[in-house]
């Protein structure tokens, strides 16, 4: 077993804009065009996007001409993914950006490290516990750097609950109780994605929660030892759909009109636009992304949420007992009609309390349906009763309650984007909150859901050190 937590933090690259870092993106989908902006505005005089990479060909070169969009003196190099060691050898690539489907990971920074390139990889940073031993062996046997970006550490209402629990205000932590809910847009896209079958994604525990997992595991400055888990498939599927007296629906969202009778959740007669229904034509991006390359690959990225193949659960819970001694309470729900989260981190002085509404109410008579992430992308869709918005409360024993500010930036997650992209092509600076992330904090995020997805198989506790991941998780020891 080896002890790699000194390769935590990724080291600062020494670049000029006569030696910028060359990259290569592997994964053409929709999480790497971050990057490429990135790369081609605020961070070009230190990286340079050498070369795209991609099964379907389609989504390559929809990129291309964002590239010429954006400016770029011509089109990036292209190139099977099956060539990638030949690609960086062939071509002295320093990093290689990984944003594939979740169960390709391992396969790909396992190859770039050997062919002799830095990763940098979208979590989760792999699905299964034998693609965690053969990342922890690759970067034991090459030396090279892994960094998993874990944007939701920088959103400003995040950095703010840590500062307060790393200060001290509340004490020791005892318990953490979190639960976070996904509406019926976003939590719901993905049971229409490869996401939807647990063999390419992990299900939730791997591919959302994952984010979920590292923010506890940083917020508290500790390690998970144990974990049970509870939940399945309860609202999405075939099923489930047939229980509810759902009638027939096509087998995609894309259809010839786009409606279905009596959509689920909708009152009246007649024939209604159906809420789970994604039309890829309504979304520019997401055509030209997906539906316009599907002759390449077969693959639709719009799938009726309540067909057969749904092998991934809606409802989970878990609980987690961490080596310095708190216990976390977990929840996700995928079919919320709000979506948001609420965190309360329990301690020896006192109570630390962060909610979260990033889309108060879906509501279909808006225009705001295509904007699936809302975390990612902003809406205003207040109702009634519920708003958008977030708010920090902390409250000391024997003290009255009172408000932390929250400051938030330009971009994506408050800001928070900009800052991760930042250090990532710049390199780290000092960070107080240790907000940098490497493969270590993505083997210890993705670990309680691969924990968690063997406690749903068994029925059982789980202890991490069962699962064999190649390395010694907890700080400090061999």
């Amino acid at each position: 077993m080896v002890n790699v937590d000194t390769a935590q933090r990724p080291q600062p690259e020494t670049t000029t804009q006569a030696t910028r870092s060359r990259i290569a993106l592997i994964g053409t989908g929709g999480r790497s065009e971050m990057y490429i902006r990135a790369i081609l505005d605020q961070h070009a005089d230190v990286a340079e996007l050498v070369a795209l990479s991609d099964a379907n060909p389609g989504r390559v070169e929809y990129y291309q001409r964002l590239l010429q969009e954006l400016g770029a003196p011509g089109p990036a190099d292209s190139f099977k993914p099956g060539d990638l060691t030949q690609y960086i050898r062939a071509n002295a690539i320093d990093r290689v950006i990984v944003t594939t489907p979740d169960y390709t990971h391992a396969d790909y920074i396992v190859e770039a490290l050997e062919a002799g390139a830095d990763v940098v990889v979208e979590k989760p940073l792999t699905i299964d516990a034998e693609g965690c031993r053969r990342i922890t062996a690759a970067v034991a046997a090459t030396g090279r750097n892994v960094v998993v970006t874990f944007n939701y550490r920088y959103s400003p209402r995040n950095s703010a609950l840590k500062h307060v629990i790393q200060d001290g205000v509340i004490g020791r932590v005892t318990s953490i109780d979190f639960s976070w809910v996904l509406d019926t847009v976003h939590g719901a896209d993905y049971f229409r994605r490869w996401h939807r079958d647990k063999q390419n994604s992990g299900g939730l525990l791997i591919h959302k929660a994952s984010h979920h997992f590292d923010l506890v595991n940083w917020w508290i400055d500790d390690v998970p030892e144990r974990v049970y888990a509870s939940g399945g498939l309860r609202f999405y599927g075939a099923k489930n759909a047939a229980e509810r007296g759902l009638g027939a629906r096509p087998e995609r969202g894309t259809t010839e009109r786009g409606t279905v009778p009596e959509a689920e959740g909708t009152t009246g007669g007649g024939t209604t636009k159906d809420p789970f229904a994604l039309d890829l034509r309504e979304d520019e991006r997401l055509r030209g992304l997906y539906y316009d390359n599907e002759k390449f690959d077969g693959y639709r990225r719009d799938q009726d949420v309540f067909t057969e193949g749904i092998t991934i659960e809606d409802n989970l819970a878990l609980t987690v007992d961490y080596d310095g001694g708190p216990t976390l309470s977990y929840s996700l729900n995928a079919h919320s009609p709000w979506e948001g989260y609420r965190v309360a981190v329990n301690g020896t002085e006192g109570r630390a309390e962060l909610e979260v509404v990033e889309r108060a109410a879906v509501v279909h008579s808006t225009d705001k349906k295509t904007v699936v992430d809302p975390s990612a992308t902003p809406v205003e869709e207040d109702d009634a009763v519920r708003r958008n918005g977030e708010r920090l409360v902390v409250q000391r024993h024997w003290e009255p309650a009172y408000e932390v500010p929250i400051v938030n930036g330009e971009g994506g997650h408050g800001g928070g984007d900009n800052l991760l992209l930042s250090d990532l092509f710049n390199g780290p600076g000092e960070d107080p909150l240790g907000r940098p992330s490497g493969y270590l904090d993505g083997l210890r995020s993705v670990s309680v859901g691969i924990a968690g997805n063997l406690s749903l198989e068994t029925e059982l506790p789980v202890r991490i050190s069962e699962l064999d991941l190649g390395v010694e998780l907890r700080r400090g020891r061999a």
